[in-house]
């Protein structure tokens, strides 16, 4: 959509050749050749993300090792976020994966004492732990504490001593706690953002959506009756002023994406 030709070409006599696979087909480029173009749509976080594993990838390749999760998983988690994200920049939020895959169960968990155990058991194979040292080395500072390189977060195991609270399977470390001091990083909680009506109008129609207007907005979360407290797409702010959260914004783009000829003046045929 861009208008990048991305397959592998050669110029033969003033014309350009497409090169071609044993079996005739044309030959694209790989994702290294993606991430190197002057036009790559991801931001630097990511490529340097996709960059460590796919060097990680070419120095196992078809080989199999059972004693790399400890070392990589921050770079795949961040992965698959960034890989979310990017979806829903390029292609709309009605395509994002958390709707279909909002969490991730784990079948198997360690002591402290079987944790040690495993960890001193589980040195990469040489080549390996090379190949992380170097390419982490070429990156600055900023860049290697970038989430979008690799994500990492802080939890605590809790057995919760009243029913209601045995549902929680994480808790989030207060920032101000003493258990905080000890990491490099705690999970704070934040003020959600807030938008009043004119502004989820506004913000549409700077987005190219000029048809939605304020009865469209009124009908909109009418429809989908939003202001249900369970949907948490808002919440009444000081004043008593009903003010909506992000949540709703995405979901009024998602309503504009799928529906242009509604709320977009389109060109004439």
């Amino acid at each position: 959509r861009e208008g990048i030709d991305y397959r592998h070409t050669k110029n033969q006599n003033g014309a350009k050749v497409v090169f071609k696979t044993p079996n005739g087909a044309e030959k694209f480029w790989d994702l290294s050749h993606c991430l190197k173009h002057a036009r790559c749509p991801i931001e630097q976080g990511f490529r340097d993300n996709l960059s460590y594993l796919l060097d990680l990838r070419h120095e196992i390749e078809h080989r199999s090792t059972n004693r790399i999760d400890d070392a990589v998983s921050a770079k795949l988690q961040a992965c698959c976020i960034n890989f979310n994200d990017a979806i829903k920049s390029m292609f709309g939020v009605q395509y994002a994966l958390e709707r279909r895959l909002p969490i991730a169960l784990q079948f198997v968990t360690f002591s402290p004492d079987q944790r040690a155990v495993l960890k001193k058991a589980g040195d990469l194979p040489r080549h390996i732990e090379t190949m992380m040292d170097d390419f982490e080395r070429r990156l600055t500072p900023e860049q290697q504490i970038d989430p979008r390189f690799a994500y990492r977060v802080f939890m605590i195991h809790k057995t919760a001593n009243r029913a209601p609270g045995t549902d929680l399977a994480v808790e989030l470390i207060p920032p101000e706690s003493d258990i905080a001091e000890k990491f490099s990083l705690a999970l704070k909680e934040v003020e959600k953002k807030k938008f009043l009506p004119k502004e989820i109008v506004d913000t549409m129609n700077a987005e190219g959506w000029d048809r939605f207007t304020m009865h469209s907005h009124t009908k909109l979360w009418q429809r989908l009756a939003a202001k249900d407290p369970a949907k948490s797409y808002g919440a009444v702010a000081v004043g008593r002023q009903w003010c909506w959260y992000e949540t709703w914004l995405n979901r009024v783009r998602e309503e504009c994406q799928q529906h242009p000829d509604q709320y977009k003046t389109l060109p004439p045929a």
